[in-house]
């Protein structure tokens, strides 16, 4: 068995999956879903429990129902990784909504907890990840759909089948972890990410010229105004692009119509022209993103 003592309590940097276009295959790969919402370390230590965020930020205090229920798993000092979510109405996990509901709902996030770094005071993070996460469901025990700490299940092999199965389910991907690797910081290819596209409605607010295509900035409506959502490639057909390019002569302004960072290159638009864009699903700022048609 492979443990050491731990130097310290405290955050640890987080193992993190590579983006791959498709799921492997094979009976060495555990398969989980992808739980859209707040990567987070749960520091289990009595009533010195603390919760971190991806970057190391403590954030007990907007975890404090989280971790109060913590307090009777066994096993402390622990260190669990895992993701804060909101399930909405249809089950699915809501990235939009961990925000809000930190404040006004905080009895409505989940931590889903998929690896175990650390069990009374040992580090297992050279263990192989079938043995951590063994031991992270025997501390959390039994199903119960009203603890707010739940054990993120998988399957062995059948890969594609299962990634499949998500994207059917609306669901923002899958990983694919190799059933005997370590735990390391940083990003790895013993641990895979393959995430689904879909397609959404967003307002373009903007141009920008690079080396490649010309690129769409975008705007989400949200309950608070618009908000910046990033860029997309402009693949329009003939018809849109000359359509597109009128539109944006006449709608030219001199500011951004949101706040959008620096971008000396860009052309401002007056927010009023729709487009469905698709991308990646789950991201909160647009990835791998083309605009598709003008609405």
């Amino acid at each position: 068995m492979l443990q050491t003592m731990v130097p310290h309590l405290g955050f640890v940097p987080t193992m993190q999956p590579t983006l791959v276009h498709d799921a492997p295959e094979g009976d060495q790969w555990l398969h989980e879903i992808k739980y859209d919402g707040y990567r987070t370390e749960l520091l289990l230590d009595g009533d010195n429990g603390r919760a971190y965020t991806r970057n190391g930020h403590d954030w007990s205090d907007k975890y404090r129902l989280i971790l109060e229920a913590a307090q009777s798993l066994r096993g402390s000092p622990a260190l669990l990784d895992g993701e804060v979510i909101v399930q909405g109405e249809a089950g699915l996990s809501d990235f939009h909504a961990v925000r809000r509901t930190i404040t006004s709902h905080p009895e409505r996030l989940v931590f889903y907890a998929f690896d175990l770094m650390m069990l009374e005071s040992q580090d297992i993070r050279r263990e192989p990840l079938t043995d951590r996460r063994a031991r992270l469901r025997d501390m959390i025990g039994e199903h119960d759909a009203a603890f707010p700490i739940q054990f993120s299940d998988h399957i062995v092999g059948h890969g594609a089948e299962f990634f499949h199965k998500a994207e059917q389910l609306g669901l923002e991907g899958i990983v694919s972890k190799l059933a005997d690797s370590r735990y390391r910081a940083g990003y790895s290819t013993s641990w895979l990410k393959i995430k689904a596209f879909t397609v959404g409605q967003f307002v373009i607010v903007g141009t920008e010229q690079g080396l490649g295509p010309t690129i769409a900035l975008c705007a989400r409506e949200t309950l608070h105004g618009l908000e910046y959502a990033g860029s997309a490639m402009l693949t329009l057909t003939a018809k849109d692009r000359d359509r597109f390019w009128a539109a944006a002569e006449r709608l030219q302004r001199s500011t951004p119509a949101v706040e959008a960072g620096k971008r000396k290159a860009a052309r401002w638009l007056e927010p009023v022209m729709h487009a469905r864009v698709r991308h990646l699903r789950g991201e909160e700022t647009l990835r791998h993103a083309t605009v598709l048609e003008l609405l």
